[in-house]
């Protein structure tokens, strides 16, 4: 009963939001091609649904293609900086510096690069990815208990064995954040890449609409695009719900053993 009633202010705020979107457009004789009536838009995804599942299918695959290898980049990158400082001191700067230029601007090189294929919108998502993954994960492994690393020495731990007891316990909660952060920013990216060039995508159907004035369709596409970023960090939410639990019983074993 408390879990719903917790649940009662957002839905009804969730409803007036909707309300006033349907009755205070016409109420303000708002033009439609500013803002369309949420029946308007509704309509829109219902007889455009076939076209835009097809293109939300094409944006989702960009979309996690590019969020998966932003973790593989970005957790060797952390790993890469932690244990080596030398290198540190070398890829340290240069992500830093690959976050200074604006990734708009650097889009028309990926698609320079990569042509008009999944790739160049990949990498854009890549871009947009990457960084606060690399941030969060070495944020995480610099966070790790030195007391406790040296009792497990101590008691003979193998450097593995730490590293995975000890390590990933610790940086866990940093690396969920930062997926969920990433996972909403590859919707962003796969977007912006598909509107410097692709023949199929939310992207380049949001740009036609809109080329045409079709307020509705954008609209529609807009709100695919919103599902799929909170269907992305849904996705990470639920991993955080599912590992933090074996983190918890991990974290209660380490304290054992630091009491003894």
């Amino acid at each position: 009963m408390k879990k719903i009633k917790d649940y009662i202010f957002p839905l009804v705020f969730l409803i007036l939001l909707l309300l006033a979107w349907e009755f205070l457009i016409p109420y303000f004789k708002v033009p439609k091609y500013i803002i369309p009536r949420l029946s308007v838009v509704l309509k829109a995804l219902w007889t455009q649904r076939e076209l835009l599942y097809g293109h939300s299918i094409i944006t989702l695959g960009e979309a996690v293609l590019g969020l998966m290898i932003s973790v593989i980049i970005g957790i060797s990158c952390a790993l890469s900086i932690y244990l080596w400082r030398n290198v540190g001191k070398t890829l340290y700067p240069v992500i830093i510096f690959s976050q200074t230029i604006p990734t708009i601007a650097l889009s028309p090189i990926m698609v320079m690069w990569f042509g008009y294929s999944i790739w160049s919108k990949v990498a854009v998502v890549v871009l947009f990815c990457f960084f606060p993954i690399v941030i969060s994960t070495l944020d995480g492994l610099n966070g790790v208990d030195k007391d406790l690393e040296d009792v497990l020495k101590a008691l003979g731990g193998s450097r593995l064995q730490i590293f995975f007891k000890l390590h990933m316990n610790t940086v866990l909660p940093n690396f969920l954040s930062s997926f969920k952060i990433a996972a909403t920013y590859s919707v962003a990216g796969a977007t912006i890449g598909e509107w410097l060039g692709a023949e199929k995508g939310l992207g380049i159907y949001v740009k036609r609409t809109a080329g045409m004035l079709q307020s509705d369709s954008v609209f529609a596409g807009v709100l695919v695009l919103s599902f799929l970023g909170l269907l992305l960090f849904s996705t990470g939410f639920l991993l955080e719900k599912v590992l933090l639990k074996y983190r918890r019983v991990i974290k209660e074993d380490n304290h054992e053993i630091k009491k003894t």
